[in-house]
Formats: C-alpha cells, structure tokens, sequence
C-alpha cells in the first residue's frame, strides 16, 4: 500500500471516529433518559415498549432530514415559527434538545422566555415575543409561548379576565398576520396523564441532576390539575384555527412522541433537498517566515484524562 493509500485510509478512520464520538452524544442523552428505566417500565406497564435500536435509527434518519429541512430554509430565506405547549414534564425540553442536535443554533434557535419583568407587563403583551420571531432563513422553537395566557397566567391568577379575554381575540389575528407575512407556524401540544405526571415529578425529586427542573411553581400547578384542563380545553377551543391548528402529541412515551411530533413537523413543511457544489477543501498555504511561538505550559489545562 502507497504512502498515500494509508493516508486516505488513516483519515477515513479517523472520520468513522468522529461520526461514532457523535453517535456517542446521542447515545448519552438517552442513557441519561434511561437512568430510571426500571422505574419507567411499571409506569408503562401494559404497553410495548419501543425498541431501542429501532428508536435509535428512525430518530437519526430524521435528524436527517431536519438537516435537510434546515438547508431548505436558509436557501428559500424562509420563516419557521415552531410552538411546544403542555403541562409540566410533559416532554417539550426533550423533543426540542432533539430537534436541534444537529442544526445549526445559528439557523435553529430556541426561545425559553422567563416571566416578564416588570416593564414588559406595561407592554402590549404580544411584544416580548415579536422580539424573538424569526428573520428569512430562521427557525425558532418557542418553549412555552404566547400561550402562557391561557395556561398558566390565568390558572395562578397572573392575568386579569380581561386581560384574559383579550388574548383571545388578539392570539388569532396576531397569528394570521404571521401567516400573512409568510410565516410558517406550527403550533404543538404535549399531553400526558395525571398519573404519568406524578411519576415523572417523583422521578425528578429523586434525581440529582434533574431535581433542577422542579420548580416551586410546577409543584403548586400539581394541586390544580383539574384547573389547568379546564383552561387547556377553553385554549384549544378558542385558537384552532384552520390557518393555524393545533397538534396534540401523546406523550406519555417518551420516545414515540420525540419520534412522532419531529415526523409530524417535517410532513407539514413542503421542503426540498437544496443541491449545492462539491466542496473542495484546498491545500494549506505554508509560508516560510512564519514561526509558532511558544506557550508556556503554564497556560495548558492540566490533562487529567
């Protein structure tokens, strides 16, 4: 074999590598899910479980084709409005870190906002959100949104019944001006059971890495379930429209929803694969007067591992 043959083959191999340290980061994120699986197994008992190797593939094969749908949105300077809704622990976090692995934050971002702070509640109250809408060639995954009216702030009283009232007449206009101006808006909800809930909640105040999640404020929304499906019914009633539907994801396994609502995204967007020039990387330009300078060891992170 020639010196260059075992080049090529030495940086093939280094390649695989690479795409397998990637497949890692995957697989991570799910063993991180999977921590509690034994546990998981009596919360679903009675229902096939998805198998994992099967998971595995179809949630690859549709990373890639969100790598697709993203490169289609950059080249067609298109704008991409995605909303997750649903209760506490319902799975939004989880589908959205999945989404996005792969894509560029540049292109693809996210938008968690926190509660308003004392100027935005005198705003017009759409504004906080306008701020984050995508420019062409964006997408932009809203974790909660708009809709915090209709949930949360009207259960723990945050909003007044006019205040109320009046997201329902503004939320469909403002979203058909959305529409209007090319945007495209896709509007998700998460749904699980009560019970479900309970067990995740335990899951997460068992769990020292997770305890984080739990907020004072997820664990007052437990006592008012019943509440907060009352205002999820008047919210779905009041805002599916036929510009802008609402898609409910059963989320009481985990996976099969990451797996259906990604699916389900990428059937409602009519992209395109983009075709683009070979890319050629070029050989190194060495110049003769440059010398590295050194650095002293000092400055180097202690290698521990």
């Amino acid at each position: 074999m020639t010196s260059s043959a075992l080049i090529d083959e030495a940086l093939r191999a280094r390649i695989q590598q690479d795409i397998s340290d990637s497949l890692d980061e995957e697989l991570e994120l799910e063993l991180d899910d999977g921590r509690f699986d034994d546990l998981d197994q009596e919360a679903l008992a009675g229902r096939p479980t998805l198998d994992r190797k099967f998971y595995f593939r179809e949630l690859l094969r549709l990373q890639g084709e969100l790598v697709k749908l993203q490169d289609w949105v950059q080249h067609e300077k298109k704008k991409v409005v995605v909303l997750f809704e649903g209760r506490d622990s319902a799975g939004k976090g989880g589908v959205i870190k999945r989404i996005t692995q792969r894509l560029n934050p540049r292109v693809c971002r996210i938008a968690a906002l926190p509660a308003p702070n004392e100027r935005e509640r005198t705003q017009w109250y759409f504004q906080r959100y306008v701020a984050h809408l995508p420019a062409g060639g964006e997408i932009v995954l809203f974790d909660r949104s708009w809709y915090n009216r209709a949930g949360v702030e009207k259960v723990m009283g945050f909003c007044t019944d006019e205040q109320y009232e009046e997201f329902f007449s503004s939320a469909p206009e403002f979203e058909r001006m959305l529409i209007r101006s090319g945007t495209i808006l896709l509007k998700y909800w998460f749904s699980i059971t009560d019970e479900e809930q309970a067990f995740r909640f335990t899951m997460r105040i068992q769990d020292p890495l997770k305890q984080w999640k739990l907020s004072p404020m997820d664990v007052e929304a437990r006592t008012r379930w019943e509440q907060y499906t009352k205002a999820k019914e008047t919210m779905l009633e009041r805002t599916h429209l036929s510009e802008s539907p609402w898609w409910i994801v059963d989320a009481v396994d985990k996976k099969r929803a990451r797996l259906n609502c990604i699916s389900h995204l990428l059937s409602q967007i009519p992209y395109q694969p983009v075709q683009h020039e070979p890319v050629v990387l070029p050989p190194r330009v060495h110049n003769p007067d440059y010398h590295r300078g050194p650095i002293p060891p000092e400055m180097y992170v202690p290698a521990r591992f």
